[in-house]
């Protein structure tokens, strides 16, 4: 049975930086970006918000899924976020809840 994976955007705040990234444990992930334990370009930026997500069945989906909006350009992206999150709210208590 495959684990379902997530392709993730974190923000340091609403329309400011943005970072793409694929995880098969998206609460953890995104408590290790929240508490600035992932080292790198979230931390330097503080991207803390959990702006937007999106599930796929197994990892690899999942991280060709990341690699090609990578590709997008930042409009494009600020659109995804806008369309599951226009308040840019952060989903991480939202999923985080039991």
């Amino acid at each position: 049975m495959e684990t379902p994976s997530y392709v993730y955007i974190m923000a340091s705040r609403r329309n400011g930086t943005i970072y793409l990234g694929s995880t098969d444990d998206l609460i953890r992930r995104a408590w290790e970006h929240r508490e600035g334990l992932v080292e790198g370009f979230t931390k330097r930026h503080g991207c803390k918000l959990l702006v937007w997500y999106e599930q796929h069945g197994d990892l690899a989906s999942a991280r060709l899924r990341e690699r090609r909006m990578r590709e997008w350009n930042r409009a494009w992206k600020l659109r995804e976020i806008e369309g599951m999150n226009p308040e840019w709210e952060d989903l991480y208590e939202r999923i985080a809840r039991p």
